[in-house]
């Protein structure tokens, strides 16, 4: 088998983990992790041969931008003081407790190259916690708040691991320097981000074709991330702030056949790169064995300490956290989405699991330092953050979904369904105030008129029957049913066009694009 047989393999198990994880009940990344370390023991299977410093600047930006579609900038900014607490604050505890065990229990390893171990293993990773979270139905804030830790958690983690890295291979370090570079980080990021998430909302509507505006998107969180590393900033940070920014302003609400088709590409890129994602984590396992030879007992029992620093470090944080952020919200007197009970503390503990990018920064630490010397305790530091990947992405991963079960944290359907309504509603009046301004400009026929006020109040009705008064509700289930039936024959009708103008393509002298415009045409009647 060769490389790109190998890749194959990959993408057909992140197609097939779907359904199977769905069935078994398990997440997704978490069974191509395991098809990675089961690919990872055959000796037919060839050891993966991507550069480490590709590896973040190919799979971050387009995860990072598909999280971000499924979210809102509102919804960041009435959770920022839980994400802050554990996308920065959480991280930088956690860093320097891993730090200081390592450092104290593995003989020779410096300070520098023991913070760089712990900047690695620090931040949970954002893909491995939203695809979990999302399958497990748990309650919408508990989601939020996990994927804002996931989205900027890596910021402050990676520039806390080049800090570090830096560090180690000079030899000399400066609090000072490393806290100027931290900021300059945030501010190159923030303005690259903003600066091309402008521009590619520009372009957006002077190319206005779907296909081209889709494309673009792909295009965008790559450059937002190599522009920003280029100009030594955040390029995480820089993906997140432009992904913001397209979510908030280039969405156009009469756009139908781009956004229907733009959530259609982004949910197969998700699934595509996230599978190959995982199914390299568990590929590079064969590092780990190699360096662990001939000194197994000792090297587990050196992972086996921090996977318990970083687990119980987790815990311990956000137990006070949540009491603080609970007592700030009763000052502050407004609905902040916050951990509501101690069986969500517990989720929201469990959920940490590290993946992509602890993978990609471990891989990424040098071989030497600038003075030729080996790097200190590279094969020690790569060892340990290959245990904590493992232990905290398939033992948790594993385990998460009883775990809900057995807590039973749930979303709050009664809450979800009365906001659907409220949205059913704003609909309906949003529809019934143009229909007046139409009525006040034009002079529509009294049977129309009464028709398109119907056709009005159906807008929510459809979207939630529970809107309608039972008298109604009855009428329009009855329209309902007419109206499902008059579909169902509809759509038999369009098959058989369908099927006719397919037929042609294949007749001698038929032009097939004329044939793909008549389909395509058929096609967007049938989403009608």
């Amino acid at each position: 088998m060769d490389q790109l047989a190998l890749l194959f393999v990959l993408l057909l198990g992140a197609v097939v983990s779907v359904p199977v994880g769905d069935r078994l009940g398990l997440p997704a990344p978490v069974l191509m992790t395991l098809l990675g370390i089961v690919l990872a023991l055959l000796e037919f299977v060839p050891n993966v041969e991507i550069p480490p410093d590709l590896i973040l600047p190919l799979l971050l930006p387009p995860l990072l931008y598909a999280a971000v579609r499924r979210t809102s900038w509102r919804q960041f900014a009435a959770n920022l003081r839980p994400i802050f607490l554990l996308a920065v604050a959480l991280v930088f505890v956690t860093t320097l407790c891993v730090a200081a065990v390592a450092h104290a229990i593995v003989p020779g390893l410096p300070l520098a190259a023991a913070v760089a171990l712990g900047a690695l293993v620090a931040p949970p990773d954002p893909v491995a916690a939203t695809a979990v979270a999302g399958q497990l139905g748990l309650p919408r804030r508990l989601v939020s708040i996990l994927e804002g830790e996931g989205l900027f958690n890596d910021v402050t983690a990676i520039v806390l691991y080049h800090v570090a890295i830096a560090a180690a291979v000079s030899g000399t370090f400066s609090p000072w320097e490393a806290g100027l570079d931290l900021v300059l980080s945030a501010v190159v990021a923030l303005a690259v981000g903003l600066g091309l998430g402008w521009g590619a909302n520009k372009l957006m509507d002077l190319l206005g074709d779907a296909t081209l505006q889709i494309s673009l998107t792909l295009l965008v969180p790559y450059a937002s991330y190599v522009l920003a590393e280029e100009l030594h900033g955040s390029g995480v940070l820089a993906v997140l702030v432009t992904a913001l920014f397209l979510a908030e302003y280039a969405t156009d609400a009469d756009d139908v056949m781009t956004r229907l088709a733009g959530h259609t590409f982004w949910d197969i890129v998700d699934t595509l790169v996230t599978g190959v994602a995982f199914g390299l984590i568990g590929l590079e396992l064969h590092i780990a064995v190699r360096t662990a030879s001939g000194r197994w007992s000792e090297m587990l029992g050196w992972a086996a300490a921090v996977v318990g620093v970083v687990v119980a470090v987790r815990l311990l944080w956000l137990l006070p956290a949540t009491w603080l952020t609970k007592r700030m919200h009763a000052r502050r007197d407004y609905d902040e989405e916050i951990p509501t009970s101690w069986r969500e503390t517990v989720v929201m503990w469990w959920s940490g699991m590290r993946g992509v990018a602890s993978v990609a920064l471990a891989l990424a630490v040098p071989l030497e330092t600038d003075s030729g010397a080996p790097f200190p305790d590279r094969d020690e530091i790569v060892f340990i953050a290959f245990g904590v990947i493992m232990a905290t992405l398939v033992l948790q991963g594993l385990t998460l979904p009883w775990l809900v079960k057995r807590l039973g944290v749930r979303a709050d359907s009664d809450q979800e369904k009365e906001f659907e309504k409220q949205l059913a509603v704003r609909a309906a009046k949003a529809a019934k105030r143009r229909l007046r301004e139409i009525e006040s400009v034009e002079d529509l026929p009294e049977d129309l008129s009464e028709q398109m006020l119907r056709r009005a109040f159906e807008i929510g009705v459809r979207i939630s029957p529970e809107m309608g008064e039972e008298e109604r509700r009855e009428a329009h289930q009855q329209r309902a049913r007419r109206l499902k039936r008059v579909r169902r024959i509809q759509g038999e009708l369009l098959s058989a066009a369908r099927h006719e103008v397919l037929a042609a393509r294949s007749e001698p002298g038929a032009n097939p694009e004329v044939v793909d415009r008549v389909l395509r045409h058929l096609d967007v009647r049938s989403l009608r």
